[in-house]
Formats: structure tokens, C-alpha cells, sequence
């Protein structure tokens, strides 16, 4: 077994054993189970809509659970042109979604406002949440997508998700036994 393994089974142990590690373990459900919150703003929400349907077919990557609720969702897809109008409500929206959550900037306008350069346009959906994956592209289409939640499946593999667990459950036995 080589060092770069996340699971192995030993056939020497008696009964069926799988060892892993808790890290892979939980990324890898999390990374098969993201759930989509869909912010469709302009032409790039066609694309993402054409993504679900079968010809592209993003439910292979367990993805196809759109969710219309920020606290179902752990992933926010912004699609198109945001505006300092709509800036608040996309701001909104990620502060009521659940830890851990990831944000994917979809199309030039989403990544750097796109070739609308006025006062009525943010320049760039990162000036207010922050992304992990950036998808270009003047409407990219459904393949870019598709790539672009790959490369969030492969952040999510390479996250420390156990990070900090023991660390708040000392801090919440602490605040239990001062109280």
C-alpha cells in the first residue's frame, strides 16, 4: 500500500476490514453529495439549467439535488450579472448557508463584472463572499460546468475536515463547565 492511499483493506485481519482515514472518509461524502444552491442572475442560469438536463447529465457527480433554500444547500452557484442591488441579497443568502459551503463564480460577469463596466455593477462576486472556484467564459457552457464542479469535488478531497472538531469540543466543554 502506498503512502498516498486514503483506504486499504487487509484480507489478514479476520472479517471484512476497510481502514481509512477520517478526513478521507468524510470528504469523500461530502464531495459526492454537494447540494447546489442556484443564484441564475442572467444568461449563465440557461447553462447552468442546461447542465441538470440529460444530455449533460451533472447528477453523475451527485450534484443534481438543487436546492432552492440556502440551509439545504452547501454550494452557491452564481450564474450571470451581479448588481450592487442584488449584491445584498447574494450576501444574505451565503451567510444562511451551513458550514462547510463552497461558491462557484459562473461566467465573466459573475468572475470580474464582464464587459458591464458601470457604477450599477459589482466587479467581481468576490468582492463580497468568497469563491472557490472560478468558471470563465460569456456564457460558459454546461461542459465548463461540469468541469468546474470537478475541480470543486478535487478542493474538497484535499480538505481538512476534521480540522478543529476536537478543538470546539474542548472549547464547549470549557463554556459548559464555567457555566
Amino acid at each position: 500500500m502506498s503512502t498516498t492511499t486514503e483506504y486499504g483493506y487487509n484480507s489478514k485481519v479476520e472479517g471484512e476490514v476497510v481502514v481509512s482515514q477520517a478526513d478521507a472518509v468524510i470528504n469523500w461524502i461530502r464531495r459526492h453529495s454537494v447540494w447546489p444552491m442556484p443564484m441564475g442572475l442572467a444568461c449563465c442560469a440557461i447553462e447552468l439549467m442546461a447542465a441538470g438536463g440529460s444530455r449533460f447529465d451533472i447528477s453523475r457527480f451527485g450534484m443534481e439535488v438543487m436546492r432552492f433554500s440556502p440551509r439545504q444547500s452547501d454550494c452557491m452557484i452564481v450564474a450571470g450579472t451581479v448588481t450592487y442591488k442584488m449584491a445584498e441579497v447574494v450576501r444574505r443568502i451565503y451567510d444562511q448557508m451551513a458550514e462547510p459551503k463552497w461558491v462557484v463564480a459562473m461566467g465573466a460577469c459573475a468572475s470580474t463584472g464582464g464587459m458591464y463596466r458601470s457604477y450599477a455593477v459589482l466587479q467581481g462576486v468576490d468582492r463580497i463572499v468568497p469563491v472557490d472556484v472560478y468558471i470563465s467564459g460569456c456564457p460558459p457552457r454546461p461542459e465548463a460546468l461540469l468541469d468546474g464542479m470537478m475541480k470543486l469535488q478535487e478542493k474538497i478531497r484535499n480538505e481538512s475536515s476534521t480540522r478543529g472538531l476536537f478543538k470546539n469540543r474542548k472549547a464547549r466543554e470549557l463554556a459548559y463547565k464555567g457555566a
